[in-house]
């Protein structure tokens, strides 16, 4: 399977500017998901690639083969890229069997009736759906009705396939089940793969690497665990995960590990970075709620980083408890194995276990809301 190569891309609506300078390659073979919120360009670049949207500017190759060039007046129409795609709707045709809806794109590209039979009990096969040809979409699961959305986009072997939300339509359990289906598929297949979502969950478990888009633009990419645990940017790590985000100053700094007086609370943290950031200068902290631990104030004494904070709420949900923990003039939130606290306790974290960015943040709506609910 081809490699895809992104260079440049821009795109623009009228005085809006939707996409600005992506530019990324997929590796041949590769999971490659486009995450964002909704608005940050992430199906208009899928679209790009698809031949559904017309570039203002940038290139687009599959394969070394030239999609689009802006610059050279090249586009491919969509039915010359031989790449498959399944919609967020699937857009299966009501009135045909399941078998006759694979056939129509074999049908365009006038494949033989005989030959058709195979490919079709072959793609329908790939996705557990070989015996349900006869049946029309309505007699189908909504499950079923995805898979046969990918067995049609499969059928013709694109050299591609670009999937844009293709889960979004199912309840949470089915939507679990077939995140792993599908990853299973992919590497089977081998086929390189890009994938369109706006689920953090879903982009971490499918892909292996992510594409972090936000108002037009590529803020980051990487393998789940760098887009995880090292967000190059706030509104990454704000995203991708829950994050607190504590603004501060810097007041010293001994090789990587800098000491950080915090606005909230007037506490003094130390927050290993390689980030150099000169004495004086605003600062986030941010922390994920499971790198925090919560701890009756009286045990915390020997750690490097302690802040005397209040149970504000707790909530049993199965695998954890999870905290809303008063830090001066804030709300933070704790993951933690152990419940039961209450009133005064000190949270505890490790230098290493902290972000530092070179810039102050306005806090996550979640985190503001949280504050104003307990006020």
């Amino acid at each position: 399977m081809p490699e895809v190569t992104v260079k440049n891309l821009a795109k623009t609506f009228g005085d809006n500017s939707v996409l600005r300078d992506v530019t990324f390659t997929i590796k041949d073979g590769e999971f490659f998901t486009l995450l964002g919120a909704s608005g940050c360009g992430k199906s208009t670049t899928l679209n790009c690639i698809a031949g559904l949207e017309q570039p203002t500017e940038g290139s687009i190759s599959v394969g070394g083969k030239p999609f689009v060039d802006a610059a050279s007046g090249v586009f491919l129409p969509p039915e010359e890229r031989n790449l498959g795609m399944v919609f967020q709707s699937y857009a299966l045709w009501p009135h045909m069997t399941i078998a006759k809806n694979l056939a129509l794109p074999l049908n365009i590209r006038k494949v033989p009736k005989e030959k058709q039979k195979t490919l079709i009990h072959d793609a329908l096969d790939k996705v557990g759906l070989a015996d349900l040809s006869g049946r029309y979409p309505h007699q189908l699961s909504g499950g079923q009705q995805q898979r046969v959305a990918l067995a049609r986009a499969l059928v013709y072997s694109p050299t591609v396939l670009l999937l844009d939300e293709p889960l979004s339509n199912l309840d949470a359990k089915l939507r679990e089940q077939a995140r792993a289906w599908l990853k299973r598929l992919q590497v089977e297949l081998g086929i390189t793969t890009v994938y369109v979502t706006h689920d953090q969950e879903e982009a971490l478990a499918l892909s292996d690497r992510i594409a972090v888009m936000e108002g037009g633009n590529m803020i980051q990419i990487g393998t789940p665990h760098e887009i995880y645990e090292r967000p190059a940017a706030p509104a990454v790590a704000a995203f991708v995960g829950r994050c607190n985000f504590l603004t501060g100053r810097v007041t010293g700094q001994e090789g990587t590990r800098h000491r950080i007086l915090l606005d909230c609370s007037a506490d003094t943290v130390q927050v290993e970075s390689d980030r150099s950031v000169p004495g004086g200068d605003s600062v986030t902290v941010a922390i994920r709620p499971e790198r925090l631990k919560v701890v009756p104030a009286a045990t915390a004494a020997s750690a490097v980083n302690q802040l005397k904070a209040e149970v504000i709420t707790s909530s049993y949900v199965g695998s954890r408890y999870e905290y809303d923990v008063r830090l001066g003039e804030q709300i933070v939130q704790v993951l933690s194995d152990h419940g039961g606290l209450s009133g005064e306790v000190a949270l505890v974290f490790e230098p290493d276990q902290a972000l530092l960015y070179a810039e102050t943040v306005e806090l996550p709506e979640e985190q503001r809301e949280l504050l104003t609910a307990a006020s």
